[in-house]
């Protein structure tokens, strides 16, 4: 067993559990057929909501269980990309990034409203940041909220919003203020609003299974009592929302990278070259050792954060590490696991094909490796 596994309750091998029978019942029948239709039924975040996935790590007098325990958010989210699909896993989780900031800080009769819907899977979450004149700039975004009486005027657009066609509810980033980061808010826009309008679903390398969508608003008007913390400091809000994205990135790519190495592994034994398992080639076995190696330290350094976060010490610099080592990690094991598995590594049948494309968004979400540098060398005072 993993030294990783030390991290790990009795508790959250009981949701871990729970979490991969419902991914073995729900998710892995239908699993490639959802892929190539580049949808999954919305049924599922019903399904999802009733097992008490979606509510995992939230309040329960919001519908949740488990608050405050990180790691069984853990060990649902690893389960969950046994489906083999981070396209599902976004969708279906996006209710983790558009959430948190409704939960935390909007007012209480919002919170109130919203969160047992989507915690249900009655309805679907959304964040919208990202905008089409610039993506991790998140300072500089453009998207204009002016305040006219009870009610917030919103104008402006958003791109690459993951279940951005088919979510009832969006966290937005507006600005409300003047240019910089001490100008931005947040509000809640629900789909229906006038003058919010969803574009086309984006086509992707990867990620096939989620929605991703445009938006624009145009005049689109939004209650004050919408605004979600207080006006002009929705920066803060973000930034402290992405360190827990970035830490669930880094899983992503870690959960990739194992199945990848999985895989790998798998084939190593069974395919015959010259008269014996290839496995036997000591290039091959020590490429595969190569592998292991980087993904045991990749998780235990991501643990390692976790925890902390879990303890409520500040981990910005360290989850930025982290993310940028796991999603390198991810980078050099779906690669070779694609090379190990020689041409079926390049069919569409195969899992592998899927880790390889699935995993190349991670190292640009939630704030490029560039962005993810730039944080680590402020925070080493350069």
């Amino acid at each position: 067993m993993s030294a990783c596994q030390e991290y790990f309750e009795p508790s959250h091998q009981l949701v871990r559990d729970s979490v991969r029978r419902f991914v073995e019942r729900e998710i892995l029948p239908e699993i490639d057929q959802w892929e190539e239709a580049a949808s999954f039924p919305r049924e599922l975040y019903l399904k999802a909501g009733a097992a008490g996935i979606l509510g995992i790590g939230y309040p329960e007098v919001l519908g949740g269980s488990h608050e405050g325990d990180l790691f069984a958010k853990i060990a649902a989210s690893e389960e969950l990309m046994r489906s083999g699909s981070g396209g599902l896993v976004a969708g279906l989780g996006s209710l983790d990034i558009g959430l948190p900031p409704i939960v935390k800080w909007a007012r209480a009769e919002v919170s109130e409203r919203v969160a047992p819907l989507v915690l249900s899977g009655e309805k679907i979450c959304a964040l919208a940041v990202t905008e089409p004149g610039g993506g991790s700039d998140v300072a500089n975004l453009q998207t204009r909220a002016i305040r006219d009486g009870d009610h917030y005027r919103v104008s402006g657009s958003k791109t690459f919003i993951t279940s951005g066609v088919r979510a009832d509810f969006y966290t937005v980033a507006v600005r409300t203020g003047e240019p910089g980061y001490g100008g931005i808010s947040l509000l809640l826009i629900e789909k229906g609003t006038p003058g919010f309008t969803v574009g086309r679903q984006l086509k992707k390398m990867g990620w096939w299974a989620s929605d991703t969508a445009e938006l624009f608003f145009d005049d689109c008007r939004v209650p004050v009592g919408n605004l979600i913390g207080a006006e002009n400091l929705g920066f803060a809000c973000i930034m402290g929302n992405f360190q827990s994205e970035r830490l669930a990135l880094a899983l992503m790519a870690n959960m990739t990278a194992q199945m990848a190495l999985e895989e790998s592994l798998k084939w190593a034994r069974e395919r015959e070259a010259f008269g014996k398992p290839i496995a036997k080639f000591q290039v091959l076995k020590h490429r595969l050792a190569e592998m292991a190696t980087a993904l045991e330290v990749s998780r235990e350094f991501t643990y390692r954060q976790a925890a902390k976060m879990a303890a409520g010490k500040s981990v910005i610099k360290e989850i930025s590490m982290a993310k940028n080592f796991a999603t390198d990690t991810a980078d050099r094991i779906t690669n070779d696991a694609v090379q190990i598995l020689g041409g079926m590594g390049y069919m569409r049948e195969s899992l592998v094909e899927r880790l390889y494309r699935d995993n190349r968004i991670l190292s640009i979400g939630g704030g490029t490796r560039e962005v993810m540098n730039e944080i680590i060398s402020k925070q080493m005072g350069l």
